[in-house]
């Protein structure tokens, strides 16, 4: 299947290519403004399917709406009727093409040439009235708010909001391009004449800012947003696609002893914490039990035993645990227990509690095993 996808080098085009790619479609047209008008003639007469993603968004001048959004898919739709190319053709336009403004007239007017195509042709024709995309390989200061938001932010340059309580409605890149595929595929949605994702969100300026900055400080507090709501989660992948890339690591406070080191790893407010245990040969840490905190040890590096024994009891029980075989071994509550380094090497332990460490109310009672 060959497969024309105009604006091949801007935000949404690349993501689609990528998948495109992904999914085994191997003979994909890439079209952008250095194409050549022969090569243009080419993709235009074996083209089985077009994607016209192609427009101008921050143009120099307001008259270059019109010549980009307009223009160029005249262009295009004369040169598949040259050659009686009837293959589907899908346009991406814009929820402006409402509006009294110069892109949204030069957005509309490109829709109205599409539909009067198809009824000429006989071709299917599918335009997508977008709202705001965001996601990665955006542009800063061109394509949206949120790309510029992430960037600025992670390079702690400073941003500005003109209203907070502006409510956005947006989509991801990825539902954006899950639904072109589908298209793709005749499976598109229609919503009164119009394309449109079927997975939007709605959310105001200010919330969007106050997530973007925490995602900044989540670094310094060594915690995880709430994956479990959708938006915020695919907006923290677009922000980390915005670091800096001399930026992608950052240090851990590690609590170093002669024992070895206990560092806090991860915090989530609802699904506790996770931290990283060093313990060096012949040391044993623990010796304590919990009312209401449980744990849970796996040993990926060295070897040693877990001991546990009931606090009204003299049973000890004994886990011996190693790298060589990742086990997960549960702590549970009324139970004092240790662990001991019997390796000639340091041991490595992810330890995972159920809840934050607050040393004003740590639910932890010395008690040797």
């Amino acid at each position: 299947m060959n497969i024309l996808v105009t604006g091949a080098k801007g935000f949404i085009a690349k993501n689609l290519i990528a998948e495109l790619k992904n999914r085994d479609y191997t003979s994909i047209f890439e079209c952008n403004r250095e194409t050549e008008s022969s090569k243009l003639e080419e993709y235009c007469r074996d083209a089985d399917f077009v994607f016209h993603l192609a427009g101008v968004n921050r143009p120099q001048d307001d008259s270059e709406f019109m010549e980009g959004n307009y223009g160029f898919t005249s262009k295009l739709l004369q040169t598949l009727k040259k050659y009686s190319n009837t293959c589907p053709v899908l346009i991406s336009s814009s929820v402006q093409a409402e509006l009294d403004n110069p892109y949204g007239h030069s957005k509309k007017a490109g829709e109205e040439l599409l539909f009067e195509y198809g009824r000429e042709t006989g071709a299917k024709v599918l335009v997508y009235r977008l709202p705001n995309v965001f996601g990665k390989w955006s542009k800063p200061n061109y394509n949206s708010a949120i790309a510029t938001f992430c960037y600025n932010v992670s390079r702690g340059l400073p941003i500005t909001v003109n209203d907070s309580t502006a409510q956005m409605k947006l989509v991801y890149i990825d539902d954006v391009v899950k639904e072109l595929i589908n298209a793709l595929k005749g499976k598109e949605h229609f919503v009164r004449g119009y394309c449109g994702i079927p997975v939007k969100h709605y959310i105001s300026l200010g919330e969007i800012v106050d997530l973007i900055y925490s995602f900044k400080n989540s670094r310094e507090e060594r915690s995880i947003p709430d994956m479990s709501d959708a938006f915020t989660k695919k907006l923290y992948s677009t922000y980390l696609s915005y670091l800096p890339e001399d930026s992608f690591r950052y240090d851990l406070k590690m609590n170093v002893d002669p024992r070895g080191s206990f560092t806090e790893f991860i915090k989530t407010p609802d699904r506790g914490q996770v931290s990283i245990n060093v313990s060096k040969p012949g040391v044993t840490k623990g010796n304590h039990w919990h009312h209401t905190k449980n744990e849970k040890f796996l040993v990926v590096s060295g070897k040693g035993v877990i001991r546990f024994r009931k606090i009204d009891s003299d049973e000890v029980i004994e886990y011996f645990v190693s790298g060589d075989k990742l086990e997960v071994v549960d702590i549970p509550i009324g139970y004092t227990h240790n662990i001991e380094n019997l390796g000639d090497t340091d041991m490595v332990t992810i330890m995972w509690a159920n809840e934050l460490f607050n040393p004003e109310k740590s639910d932890t009672y010395y008690l040797e095993v």
